[in-house]
């Protein structure tokens, strides 16, 4: 797994399966001296997750080490391979979702479980616990969560799937993207996703992509804003005429191409 530190508040963590992005986010307490005992502690979410349980393993330890206090985590989307924190920081961890995706948690009882055990099998995977959601806080999108002193602000983002937000960092101008503006990926229709509402997520999220220092995509290198908005534009074409982009025409990417087309029912 890398790390790289984007911002004073925020790190990311990379997998070394599917370039899975991990945010981490902290709120600092401004104001306040250091040393004031009445100073309210910092608070850090922990957006998305690593694939690999020794990936997770370290995660408790690098917010410790780096000064980032757990407060709980956030899911981008109910895929599976995004809702694995709980595996790092306990069954009892608070996740907050989308309205949009705990309906589709409450739909698909198990699934993410069973995706997980599906993975596990194929590559010889231990982990300490089955994966079990529990109860989900729901989060209205749009919307706001306070982190610190700081506020996260909440924008839907379909289209990969039925459900979904991305997630806007405004004091460090990081956008968390879910599973859209992927470097390594084509845009990707899953059960419940559509072009329409992909095209709309990416024209929602264009303004804040053009305000960005650096997006986060689910799967991918971290972005500079000039690179995350040339990314935008080819995934735009490639919804509206199916114009593959250069750089991602790879033999896995034509598979993608061709679910994608299938389930648009060209």
């Amino acid at each position: 797994m890398r790390v790289v530190s984007l911002h004073p508040d925020v790190l990311v963590a990379t997998s070394a399966v599917w370039q899975t992005t991990c945010t981490i986010v902290r709120g600092t307490v401004d104001g306040a001296p250091e040393n004031d005992p009445e100073r309210p502690p910092a608070e850090a979410f922990v957006i998305d997750s690593p694939v690999l349980q020794s990936e997770l393993d370290v995660l408790p330890t690098l917010l410790a080490q780096s000064g980032f206090p757990f407060t709980g985590l956030l899911a981008t989307h109910a895929d599976w391979d995004h809702l694995l924190g709980r595996l790092a920081f306990g069954a009892d961890a608070p996740l907050g979702v989308a309205e949009t995706t705990a309906a589709r948690l409450t739909a698909e009882p198990g699934r993410a479980a069973g995706r997980l055990r599906e993975f596990d099998q194929q590559w010889y995977v231990e982990r300490p616990a089955p994966l079990a959601l529990g109860q989900v806080q729901a989060l209205p999108v749009p919307g706001h969560l306070d982190v610190g002193d700081h506020t996260l602000e909440l924008h839907p983002a379909g289209g990969h799937t039925a459900d979904g937000m991305a997630i806007w960092i405004p004091w460090a101008r990081i956008l968390v993207a879910g599973d859209h503006l992927s470097p390594v990926e084509l845009p990707m229709l899953s059960e419940g996703g559509s072009r329409s509402a992909y095209r709309a997520t990416l024209e929602r999220l264009r303004p804040l992509v053009e305000e960005a220092a650096h997006v986060v995509p689910g799967h991918g290198a971290v972005l500079d804003g000039t690179r995350a908005l040339a990314i935008l534009r080819e995934d735009v074409a490639y919804l509206e005429d199916w114009t593959l982009p250069i750089a991602r025409r790879d033999p896995e990417q034509l598979k993608i191409h061709a679910r994608n087309r299938e389930l648009a029912g060209d």
